[in-house]
């Protein structure tokens, strides 16, 4: 994509952080574009100050449990509505795990953070790779950590979920490079 002027982007965990600072930037380069995060206050806040600083900003945003299948392909269907179909998806939600020795984690904090990390990126991704798929071009953007190159003591779970990220990630650009 040589250029974002009137492209939908779409980026999950942009209450605050990384993805607050994604839409900015998409904003700033003429992009519509599709927020979600399950804060909702953060969220709202966030959405009244790109809208203030951003004049002509298109802007759809919605809470969403990223970790619930339902919520992330009726949240794509709802961005098609409103924006058109998405150009660049940026699954970047995410949570830190327990940090703490396995031993001590109980099996629902690993679910949790596998839901919130890793999860939500395959649904991310399959929610919205149609639309990509319907425009003939786009990009996905699965974003990890350095935890998912390395794994490190208390943080099993949380590396886990990164690690499968870039795992879900190289195996999507393979598929692509094969076709």
């Amino acid at each position: 994509m040589k250029h974002f002027k009137d492209k939908v982007v779409v980026i999950t965990g942009a209450a605050t952080g990384m993805g607050a600072a994604y839409a900015r930037e998409f904003l700033k380069l003429g992009a519509r574009v599709g927020i979600c995060d399950i804060q909702a206050d953060k969220l709202k806040r966030t959405k009244k100050d790109l809208l203030q600083s951003h004049e002509k900003a298109v802007l759809y945003s919605e809470v969403v449990d990223v970790s619930d299948r339902k919520a992330v392909f009726d949240f794509a269907d709802h961005v098609k509505q409103e924006l058109g179909n998405c150009h660049v998806i940026i699954n970047n939600a995410g949570i830190e795990g327990a940090v703490r020795p396995i031993y001590n984690m109980e099996i629902s904090e690993i679910d949790h953070v596998m839901n919130v990390n890793f999860w939500s990126v395959v649904y991310g991704t399959k929610a919205f790779l149609p639309q990509l798929v319907a425009n003939n071009e786009g990009a996905v953007v699965n974003v990890s950590s350095i935890f998912g190159l390395v794994g490190t003591p208390n943080n099993g779970d949380y590396c886990a979920s990164k690690f499968a990220v870039r795992g879900f990630t190289e195996s999507l650009m393979t598929e692509f490079e094969e076709s």
